[in-house]
């Protein structure tokens, strides 16, 4: 019962650890899974008896630990997460092949890889490939010590081995270090199935053989080279040509041409401003006369207009005669209008009228 109700509350701390992960409360999760993984790897709460090496007690290795790694890739602290499982799990074999894997790509995409290549060499090399089936930890049976055994497995499959094995060799030594020599080195010697080494082999020669055909083909030169071949061919220019004069009269053509070309060009567009203001000069017999062609425009322009006018003279009269004609009928409705008002010949005599009636 006394592990029961251990277990248990481990597991409510972890699920609570989870929970801050979920709010995004990276600090409280970080913090909370470290102080669950210590007492699962290091405190006397816990003894080998009561957890053993059973599923339950490798899932509560396995959640903490994915619990920690996604919390200090929230925090950015990305390049601590290899040291912080390999001092929380007291062993690099201790740690759950799910949690190694996650940890370490992380590192290699954060461009964290210092440190990666030894932590994964420390990983493999612990295990030892046992009637072609499985992975043994070396040294299981004989290390007593209670700590080291109750964090860790000591026997992996050959599918979770050979995940490991992908990410070192395919992703951090062929691709991220372009150590292909290494890798094909170490896959020859591993202790993997032959039918994954020849695959992985088949993969990494594939790597090379592209790489070499890539620089056989002409690769640029590295700066290095550039910065030799620039001071050679400046120790050339001084042997040849002596002193400061001689590279100012050897570069000095070539300037000018370069100045001869920016006028050029430079002429080429203000050419056809200029041409508004050149001037063509007629010559009969001594006398000369000079006219330019702005005169010349402006007069080829009135003859234009002149002509237009000539021919549309007969509608311009029409036009015209048609508006005198409108405004001599709005005169003359104005005056008829003003002057239409009728006055009664009979309103001077009417009050006289009734004023001799009142009198009789």
């Amino acid at each position: 019962m006394a592990a029961t109700g251990s277990n248990r509350a481990i597991w409510e701390e972890i699920e609570l650890s989870e929970s801050y992960l979920v709010c995004s409360m990276y600090e409280e999760a970080a913090s909370l899974a470290s102080s669950t993984l210590k007492r699962l790897c290091c405190d006397n709460e816990i003894t080998c008896t009561e957890a053993g090496e059973d599923v339950e007690f490798y899932d509560m290795l396995d959640s903490t630990g994915m619990v920690l790694v996604q919390s200090l890739k929230g925090l950015g602290r990305t390049s601590e997460i290899l040291n912080q499982l390999k001092l929380l799990y007291i062993s690099v074999s201790s740690i759950p092949v799910q949690v190694l894997l996650t940890g370490t790509c992380f590192q290699i995409s954060e461009n964290s890889s210092f440190g990666v290549r030894e932590f994964l060499e420390e990983f493999l090399s612990k295990w030892s490939f046992v009637d072609e089936q499985y992975y043994v930890l070396l040294g299981a049976e004989e290390n007593a010590d209670r700590r080291t055994r109750c964090g860790a497995h000591s026997i992996l499959q050959v599918d979770e081995y050979l995940e490991v094995v992908e990410v070192y060799v395919m992703k951090l030594l062929a691709t991220i270090l372009n150590d292909l020599n290494s890798a094909i080195s170490w896959v020859e010697k591993a202790s993997i199935p032959e039918e994954k080494r020849q695959l992985l082999l088949r993969k990494l020669h594939s790597l090379h053989s592209l790489k070499v055909t890539n620089l056989s083909k002409g690769s640029s030169p590295s700066p290095g080279d550039n910065h030799d071949a620039r001071l050679s061919s400046l120790k050339e220019l001084n042997v040849s040509e002596g002193s400061p004069k001689a590279l100012k009269a050897k570069f000095q053509p070539k300037q000018e041409n370069v100045t001869k070309q920016a006028v050029s060009k430079l002429t080429e567009r203000v050419e056809p401003c200029i041409w508004w203001f050149r001037t063509i000069t007629f010559k009969f017999g001594n006398a000369q006369l000079v006219v330019s062609n702005r005169k010349i425009v402006l007069g080829c322009l009135l003859l234009l207009m002149c002509q237009l006018l000539r021919k549309k003279k007969a509608a311009l009269k029409r036009i015209a005669g048609k508006q005198v004609m409108l405004l001599k009928k709005a005169v003359t409705d104005f005056w008829q209008l003003a002057f239409s008002y009728q006055v009664n010949p009979l309103a001077a005599v009417q009050p006289l009228a009734a004023a001799t009636r009142g009198g009789q």
